[in-house]
């Protein structure tokens, strides 16, 4: 390989610090090059998640990392160079990659073939991304965790997010779930034309008390990404041999900084759950993660991929991209999920490109309009 190609330099979204705004920055970093049984991707779309919240305030880490490093867990393209051993890949594939030891906001970025998985043609990169993390999540919830069955009912807290939105699809490929979920009334329209039957804004309401109206005995799973008093409270609308599943921490996420009291209420509202009433009350609580899973069970994330990618060709999913920007955009597009202002997946890209006529909007595919920055 030639000296100018290893002194390649790409563009990529390094946190500088644990902190605000502006411990995001774009930099020029070395261009990574494959280590046996890995692959370089050149990348054509990177997935937000709000653990990257967690992460720039110094929340948590899922490898336990300290910055200076390229964040990112998800990314889509074109595999660009193959290392030893690789047998699966081949350069040109199109493919979505998945890390949780980060890197995944550049250019090129390097992963193992592990958490790697090619993607038809059919679908965009914009689309893929929006697979490994709240897709194959919801899937292990709902189906791994969860055992959903015909006719039972879930609440999804959080419905119009990313995981929200896939939670809701994959709850629709079982006939007759009733499915509650908790957005902001503007959100409302959308949510329930994915496939909500009760929308419940959380700001007017008592979530508690709505559910009871309509279910009384309560529901079958809760999928949990709040936490809190909010995780605390929903045990009151779980039914007997009902699974509650706690996946996030967003309550703890307030405004650009790490709030320490508000994280700490959070975590007290919640330290202790109370095993008697658990097994008075036919309760399962369940944990789950997602970076130690993938390190710990590579496979089996892998076999939900497989079948999220079925899924989709056969057109039972169809992820919402809420909006795309660009990596110098990182910062507004960080702010719109801090505020909570998302319907879907937000997406960044290396370079926006124009459409004629609207210099600061792009159509992924006919039914995803990229929003403005200003949006």
């Amino acid at each position: 390989m030639s000296d100018d190609k290893r002194e390649e330099k790409v563009r990529s979204i390094k946190l500088t610090g644990f902190g605000g705004y502006d411990c995001l920055v774009v930099e020029e970093t070395s261009c990574p090059h494959p280590q046996t049984g890995e692959v370089t991707v050149k990348v054509k779309a990177c997935g937000m998640n709000f653990a990257d919240l967690y992460t720039r305030q110094g929340l948590y880490t899922f490898d336990g990392r300290k910055p200076p490093f390229v964040m990112g867990m998800e990314c889509a393209g074109i595999v660009r160079e193959v290392g030893e051993e690789v047998q699966d890949f081949k350069v040109g594939d199109r493919v979505v990659c998945w890390s949780f030891h980060y890197g995944m906001w550049s250019e090129v970025s390097k992963i193992p073939t592990t958490t790697c998985h090619h993607i038809p043609d059919s679908m965009s990169f914009e689309e893929a991304v929006a697979i490994p993390v709240s897709y194959v999540t919801a899937y292990l919830l709902l189906f791994d965790f969860g055992n959903l069955r015909r006719g039972q009912s879930v609440l999804v807290q959080a419905a119009a997010g990313g995981l929200g939105w896939a939670v809701t699809q994959l709850c629709k490929t079982v006939e007759d779930v009733v499915i509650f979920g908790t957005a902001s009334a503007f959100k409302h329209e959308i949510i329930r034309e994915n496939g909500i039957t009760y929308a419940i804004d959380y700001h007017s309401t008592d979530f508690v008390q709505e559910i009871q109206s309509h279910a009384p005995t309560g529901v079958n799973i809760i999928v949990d990404s709040l936490s809190g008093s909010d995780f605390i409270r929903s045990q009151k609308v779980l039914k007997h041999m009902g699974r509650l599943i706690h996946v996030g921490i967003s309550n703890m996420i307030g405004g650009e900084k790490r709030n320490l009291l508000r994280a700490l209420k959070v975590w007290w509202q919640m330290k202790n759950i109370n095993l008697l009433n658990l097994v008075k009350n036919n309760h399962a609580v369940c944990g789950f993660n997602m970076g130690t899973l993938t390190e710990y069970d590579p496979t089996r994330v892998k076999e939900v991929m497989g079948h999220l990618i079925q899924f989709y060709e056969k057109g039972k999913i169809k992820p919402r991209i809420d909006s795309v920007w660009s990596f110098d955009e990182v910062v507004k597009a960080t702010k719109k999920m801090v505020n909570r202002e998302n319907i879907g997946k937000l997406v960044l890209v290396p370079v926006k490109e124009k459409t004629d006529g609207d210099p600061t909007s792009q159509t992924v595919d006919s039914s995803v309009t990229i929003l403005n920055p200003e949006d």
